[in-house]
């Protein structure tokens, strides 16, 4: 079982965007959620994928997740599915000493909301934080995108 070790933290400046070294625009929308666990499509540039993932585990540290890459026209007609609840995002990819944050930039319902996420391989792994960390989100399920595409940012 794959198990995902990861930390979130909201953003609080823009200095990520000279820092990233990579950028992505991603759709994406959720075809099933239901006791913690969630089925999402999503397309990220010109790949699409579908992720099943867990609940969370360790005050929502770690949760399993199984992803596969799927025809970006497969994600496409899947993301139909989803109708209108869908999250629209730019990832930037920054690294900071031995990991990279993926920094999540959302649009629309979302808008203004901007967080970061590392992954880790442990609990405990100890990693470089960039300047442009704030206050650390991880477990609060408001910040999942699951949940945002319910209870949009805008609302709260």
């Amino acid at each position: 079982m794959a198990i995902e070790i990861e930390r979130k933290f909201l953003v609080v400046s823009d200095s990520f965007r000279e820092q990233a070294y990579a950028c992505d625009r991603i759709v994406q929308g959720y075809l099933c959620r239901q006791n913690g666990n969630s089925v999402r499509v999503r397309l990220r540039g010109d790949k699409g994928y579908l992720t099943i993932k867990g609940p969370s585990l360790d005050g929502g540290l770690s949760r399993y997740e199984w992803e596969r890459e799927i025809a970006p026209h497969e994600a496409e007609e899947l993301l139909l599915l989803c109708g209108s609840a869908k999250i629209d995002k730019s990832r930037y990819l920054v690294r900071c000493g031995d990991h990279t944050f993926e920094v999540d930039e959302f649009y629309g319902d979302n808008e203004g909301l901007v967080v970061a996420e590392v992954e880790l391989d442990s609990e405990n792994e100890a990693f470089e934080r960039p300047d442009f960390l704030g206050e650390e989100v991880t477990g609060d399920v408001r910040y999942y995108n699951s949940h945002l595409t319910r209870f949009p940012f805008k609302d709260w």
